[in-house]
């Protein structure tokens, strides 16, 4: 893998663990109840300045309209299927069907940030032959 193949996935990595704090600050801010208990408050105030570090880093090299679709979705869907879990809430079959539809859309954005293949276009041997015949007719003409 390349330094830039490798730079990418890092960046995506981090990306993704900028995902999994924003999860924890959004449960956390709902665990503070408007910052009123000290505990949760805490919780989240650091939180909040992990996930904003790792989104800063990630998107040094992912564009900022991918990366933080990205963020928000991972935060939103990941806040949305923990949320019934730490709290009491609910979480409709219609719910469940939408949030599947945030991730499958951050997924295809991930997919689509892989670069093209670029190959260089083989050129056909009589192309060729031109190119080194134009370049014997140059020398001929240099002596």
């Amino acid at each position: 893998m390349s330094d830039t193949g490798r730079s990418s996935a890092n960046s995506w990595l981090t990306l993704l663990l900028a995902g999994v704090f924003e999860i924890g600050y959004a449960l956390s801010v709902g665990g503070s109840h408007g910052f009123t208990r000290l505990t949760w408050s805490l919780v989240a105030v650091v939180f909040f300045l992990l996930t904003l570090w790792a989104l800063s880093v990630a998107l040094r090299t992912i564009d900022v309209s991918i990366g933080y679709a990205v963020w928000a979705g991972i935060g939103a869907a990941g806040a949305a299927l923990l949320g019934p879990v730490f709290f009491d809430e609910s979480l409709t079959a219609v719910q469940a069907v939408w949030l599947g539809v945030i991730i499958v859309g951050v997924v295809w954005l991930k997919l689509a940030d892989r670069p093209a293949k670029t190959q260089e276009p083989v050129e056909s041997p009589r192309a060729a032959q031109g190119v080194a015949a134009g370049a014997k007719e140059a020398q001929v003409v240099e002596h």
